[in-house]
């Protein structure tokens, strides 16, 4: 989720004022306390953004093992808007180690405060003791120190690739378990962690997996501005053991973008001075340097790139009687119900980006006519939002609301249309499903394969939760809590679930409800082109002059 602020209420014009300035956040935390004197937190921070009243997730940080004082190598960037104000909130939570999801996990305090507070180039520490619900955790204060810093503008994202061979053993009785830190040198001196890999155990010779980082982050756009690479061993209690280090510049770094292999010696200064035989503590090795030119959710649609909307509608008894005024289905004369909100909500933004306006529509879960005994898909394809509206309308008095909710067979249904957009090289279509239903999911591991599948395709899911049902098991597939997996263990490649119950938005705006659920899918877009190296076709802008006969000509002179 993070920089979804390049979001669908920027991308999508529910701000009448564009973005200022984009703003990275980097986070320190110090002071935390120990839960029992056998653990040592594993912490995590969470930042929520407040809209319309409501807070949302924006992004989380990595989980720290075993750390008092994390410095998290995560970075948050959020667009700044000058003229509003933009309220933050950082939760910090403590882990459990065999979970990295917030359910399991221990609630330690938050801090709330502006993006205009912490929107200076420099270091704010906010105490967090004042603002903390379990203050029996702190000794002595505990605090966010926030970095922040203003985009330069350049915003290509840089691969990269190391590994390294014969590090020292730091280990007695197995081998150092190594990561690698890169720090970049700030024009005062300080050092900011860019990147933090994970790490190999039991290797002195590990292969870290490849990993992104913007060009503004790594060096400021600044090519011989030098990076601190520092490599340790890693140990459960949090004291990780020091291995080396070695000085490098991105300038050096783009050595390695034909392929070529760039080294470093990892030098432990306190060898050198001890040791009259002392080499180094191993090679560092930079396999792969890649320039990846990041686009936006703009230059695709610009080049041409359309929306393909679907609706699919929960039909399932669990509604209640369409006829009676409690159903969920009931046509009030003059109020639309909570279907009906959130399809226009979320639809009307959605068709200004389909240029033929046909949508497909599904109805699930209900006995169709004519002879009633079959449950299954209603399936048609209409014109506009107003088209599945009046259809919607139409259909219920012919419908025997059954079940049971199935949703895996319509996520399937939009996938095989999305998979054959896989081998085209071009950004032509993108797929957003949107998901009403009143109840709780009766295919849950059907529905975690299908969309599984799906993070391959160009294609996100919205699910809106109708009604005041128990909606905790969706939470699972919105992967804002952990990792989604499918039945047999395969990771989802990308979040491309947004879950969100209607409820939260039955005071609030139809844009607050449109603003939320299509918040991601801007970002979602765009990592998955990018992740398939697909460049947006060039814009081509044609602007019609019309001439008016009855003005009389002007003189040129």
């Amino acid at each position: 989720m993070s920089d979804i602020y390049e979001s669908a209420a920027n991308s999508l014009g529910l701000f009448s004022s564009p973005c200022l300035t984009k703003v990275e956040l980097r986070l320190t935390c110090k002071g935390i306390s120990d839960r029992d004197a056998l653990s040592k937190p594993d912490p995590c921070i969470v930042l929520n953004m407040q809209s319309h009243g409501q807070w949302m997730e924006v992004d989380r940080t990595e989980v720290i093992r075993s750390c008092v004082n994390p410095t998290y190598s995560k970075v948050f960037t959020l667009d700044f808007y000058f003229e509003e104000v933009q309220r933050l909130r950082f939760e910090l939570y403590d882990i459990n180690s065999s979970h990295n999801g917030l359910k399991e996990a221990i609630f330690l305090g938050s801090v709330e405060c502006t993006l205009g507070q912490v929107s200076h180039k420099f270091v704010v520490e906010l105490m967090a003791a004042p603002w903390l619900h379990n203050e029996a955790l702190i000794k002595g204060k505990m605090c966010f120190q926030i970095t922040a810093e203003e985009l330069t503008g350049n915003d290509d994202y840089i691969e990269l690739s190391f590994s390294a061979r014969k590090l020292d053993d730091k280990d007695f009785f197995s081998k150092s378990d190594p990561f690698l830190e890169i720090h970049r040198l700030n024009d005062d001196a300080t050092l900011q962690l860019v990147y933090r890999t994970e790490t190999v155990m039991n290797n002195l010779n590990p292969v870290w997996k490849t990993f992104k980082v913007s060009l503004n982050s790594l060096c400021s756009g600044d090519h011989e501005r030098k990076l601190q690479c520092t490599v340790w061993d890693w140990d459960s209690n949090g004291k990780h053991d020091y291995i080396g280090e070695f000085e490098a510049t991105f300038k050096e770094m783009r050595g390695a973008i034909d392929g070529r292999q760039v080294q470093w010696p990892c030098i432990n200064p306190k060898y050198k001075v001890k040791k009259k035989n002392y080499k180094n503590s191993g090679i560092v090795i930079l396999n792969q340097c890649k320039i990846i030119k990041m686009h936006s959710f703009l230059d695709y649609i610009m080049g041409g790139c359309q929306i393909q909307f679907t609706v699919a509608i929960d039909f399932t008894a669990s509604n209640g009687d369409p006829r009676n005024s409690c159903s969920l289905h009931y046509i009030h004369p003059y109020q639309p119900n909570e279907y009906l909100k959130a399809l226009v909500a979320v639809g009307e933004i959605c068709q200004d980006y389909d240029s033929d306006k046909m949508f497909p529509a599904f109805g699930f879960g209900a006995r169709i006519p004519p002879d009633y005994k079959t449950v299954s898909d209603c399936f048609c394809v209409l014109s506009g939002i107003q088209g599945v509206v009046e259809a919607y309308q139409a259909c219920l008095p012919k419908l025997q609301l059954y079940g049971p909710t199935n949703i895996a067979p319509i996520i399937q249904k939009v996938a095989k249309s999305a998979s054959q957009e896989v081998h085209t090289k071009e950004a032509m279509q993108y797929f957003i499903l949107l998901i009403l239903t009143d109840g709780v999911i009766t295919d849950m591991a059907d529905t975690r394969e299908a969309i599984v599948q799906a993070s391959h395709l160009p294609m996100s899911i919205i699910i809106v939760g109708v009604g005041n049902a128990d909606f905790s098991d969706m939470q699972m597939l919105d992967g804002d809590d952990g990792i989604l997996r499918s039945p047999k263990g395969e990771p989802v490649l990308r979040d491309i679930v947004q879950f969100v119950p209607f409820r939260n938005f039955k005071h609030a705006s139809p844009a607050a409800l449109a603003k939320s659920v299509l918040a991601e899918v801007p970002n979602q877009v765009v990592d998955y082109y990018n992740s398939k190296g697909i460049k947006p076709k060039c814009p081509i802008i044609t602007t019609w002059l019309i001439l008016d006969p009855s003005r009389r000509r002007q003189s040129l002179g």
